[in-house]
């Protein structure tokens, strides 16, 4: 009896199953220089990013109340919902993850949990944070914290879950906007020393509080937040890459540019009533079909039923 040929290389991956340990390490990643992290609130978006030659996504929080709900990002949405969020995202692109996990989902032992439950799911970074619950988006006003001890210990807890050691932990701090400058830097050196491998500074006000976040933490990979329109100055990845960071975050540029796109079009459809207006502006058919691995598939169909 002939064997059945095995072509896993052309398997869409939806058809197949992976290994996490087959996905790049993020501290690899991180080894290579600058990481541009884009946000994803679908799995469209996360396979537009990987074939754009993004090396990891973010699978945003804020994009998941606001794409799947219309909600706004104020801690609406629980750890089943971005637990399932990884699950679809990383049966649909190779690159690794990194976790939105707002505040843990509750005390110390909620986090070890939270960390599990994602881990196991494909995350391979989980981001936790210091903001009360319930926890409002980064640039939103009327945010507060927790006390910085209580988030030593959910750090503590996060980095004693994860099964795998190349899964990082992502300490968030909100702290600038409650308590000052100093205070978020200062919390953001005590969560290093509590085990987190990558720190996250949200919101700094000015370019010199950008400046000196590397500088004062020392060596620790950092990790900024681009929000055109929100509370912290937007500069190029050059210029963050040039003040040290590790990670320039563009948490839900392409969920903005796909709210603007599809505004558009659909205005103008409603207005003109003629599709064939839209030529150039929207995916061709074959662009769709491609993202979804359709020829791949029939190429498999008609193998299978092949004598």
């Amino acid at each position: 009896m002939t064997a059945p040929r095995e072509r896993p290389e052309r398997l869409p991956p939806y058809l197949r199953a992976q290994e996490r340990s087959a996905r790049t390490s993020l501290r690899e990643i991180l080894d290579d220089g600058v990481l541009v992290l884009p946000g994803v609130a679908d799995a469209i978006t996360a396979r537009i990013a990987e074939r754009a030659g993004y090396r990891a996504c973010y699978v945003t929080g804020s994009g998941l109340a606001n794409a799947r709900y219309g909600m706004a990002d104020l801690g609406l949405t629980g750890l089943s919902e971005i637990v399932d969020q990884v699950y679809r995202l990383a049966g649909a692109v190779a690159l690794p993850l990194v976790a939105d996990a707002d505040t843990g989902y509750g005390n110390a032992i909620a986090v070890m949990h939270a960390v599990a439950e994602l881990e196991r799911a494909g995350a391979s970074a989980v981001q936790i944070e210091d903001q009360t619950f319930p926890k409002r988006c980064g640039h939103f006003d009327h945010k507060g914290v927790i006390p910085t001890e209580e988030m030593e210990q959910k750090v503590r807890a996060a980095v004693r879950a994860r099964a795998d050691p190349r899964t990082l932990i992502v300490a968030r701090t909100d702290a600038r906007a409650v308590l000052g400058f100093t205070e978020c830097v200062e919390r953001g050196k005590r969560y290093a020393e509590a085990g987190a491998d990558v720190i996250f500074i949200e919101a700094p006000q000015t370019v010199e509080e950008l400046e000196r976040i590397p500088r004062l933490l020392n060596g620790v990979p950092v990790m900024t937040n681009v929000v055109d329109g929100g509370r912290t100055p937007v500069l190029s990845v050059a210029e963050f890459e040039q003040m040290g960071y590790a990670i320039v975050l563009y948490a839900n540029v392409a969920l903005r540019a796909a709210i603007a796109a599809v505004r558009s079009v659909l205005t103008d459809l409603r207005e003109s009533g003629d599709s064939r207006k839209l030529d150039g502006r929207i995916a061709s058919w074959e662009e769709r079909q491609d993202l979804v691995f359709l020829a791949a598939v029939e190429e498999i169909e008609r193998e299978i039923a092949a004598p």
